[in-house]
């Protein structure tokens, strides 16, 4: 069975494209032109979101390097510390809604700190795995449509964050614990 799952998964792909292609030709459709036409309006949106990006990494290495998270760390360790999780983790949550990069080398820190298998590699795995980085989407996505008054986006995205950080200490210490 395994064998045939790797086989499927090598020629998903290319499967797909050539299905692609062929649809694309039997309808009539210049698929080179369109292909050439989608890139020129992706490169075009990539161009008018680099400047959020940019600001974005900068706001972030303005805050690790200012050493605002290790105050805010020690701050809030305590109260993490109420709900069965270990403070270690709590630079990764930080991370998490701003730069998922970030929040990745964080959790392979610890997880090579700390195992795979201990509570904190289970706990930032389940984290890392079943939350999104709220700037980065506010970021791009609302940047690359123009919105300027994100609203109630951020607050709404950060309530998930801190919702998935707490269901994730709830079900990997009712699992593993």
């Amino acid at each position: 069975m395994l064998e045939v799952v790797s086989a499927l998964s090598k020629w998903a792909i290319p499967v797909f494209l050539v299905v692609v292609l062929l649809a694309g030709t039997i309808r009539g459709v210049r698929v080179f032109e369109a292909f050439v036409e989608g890139a020129e309006q992706g490169f075009g949106m990539a161009v008018k979101i680099i400047p959020y990006l940019v600001a974005m990494i900068v706001a972030i290495n303005i805050f690790r390097a200012s050493g605002a998270m290790d105050i805010f760390v020690g701050a809030i360790g305590p109260l993490l510390t109420c709900f069965g999780a270990p403070p270690e983790i709590l630079p990764h949550a930080l991370m998490r809604p701003l730069s998922g990069g970030a929040a990745l080398g964080i959790a392979t820190e610890l997880i090579e700190e700390h195992g795979p298998d201990s509570f904190i590699g289970l706990l930032v795995s389940t984290a890392q795995g079943s939350s999104d980085t709220t700037f980065y989407v506010l970021t791009l996505y609302f940047g690359a449509v123009g919105i300027r008054k994100y609203r109630y986006a951020v607050a709404s995205g950060l309530t998930a964050d801190l919702t998935t950080l707490l269901a994730s200490i709830l079900v990997v210490t009712a699992i593993f614990k």
